[in-house]
């Protein structure tokens, strides 16, 4: 079923599409620029639809009970694997070559497809670690 293309579902996959490289939460999402007035229900009704559609993956570090949401939808994320720091929520590329070595490497092991778009590795990331 199509959704409609609300103003709310708009502004929230700009915030998410202008951001690629991070993660949020549903607090960091409604304090964002361009997101006032939008309520928190339909803050959580638009991600649910989106993670139903393939658009945004929900993440929960190990060990933390904080939930953030990652756009999967840009375009430049279809080769690559992700790597996202647990205490930051910033969210990297693996480069393609690497991506590339690694997927051929768990194929050559397993009969196994992996989807990178959505594929997560969880770390610290080195700002983080200082």
């Amino acid at each position: 079923m199509q959704k409609y293309e609300t103003k709310q579902r708009k502004a929230l996959i700009k915030l998410f599409a202008e951001n690629a490289h991070k993660s949020f939460s549903v607090k960091d999402i409604a304090a964002a620029p361009g997101m006032n007035g939008v309520s928190v229900s339909a803050i959580y009704r638009n991600l649910s639809d989106l993670q139903d559609e393939g658009k945004v993956q929900r993440v929960t570090p190990s060990g933390s009970k904080k939930v953030y949401y990652r756009y999967t939808g840009a375009k430049n994320c279809e080769r690559h694997l992700h790597m996202s720091c647990s205490k930051c929520g910033k969210t990297f590329h693996m480069d393609v070559p690497a991506t590339d070595l690694l997927i051929s490497e768990v194929l050559s092991e397993s009969d196994f497809k992996v989807d990178s778009a959505s594929t997560l590795l969880l770390g610290t990331c080195s700002k983080c670690r200082k």
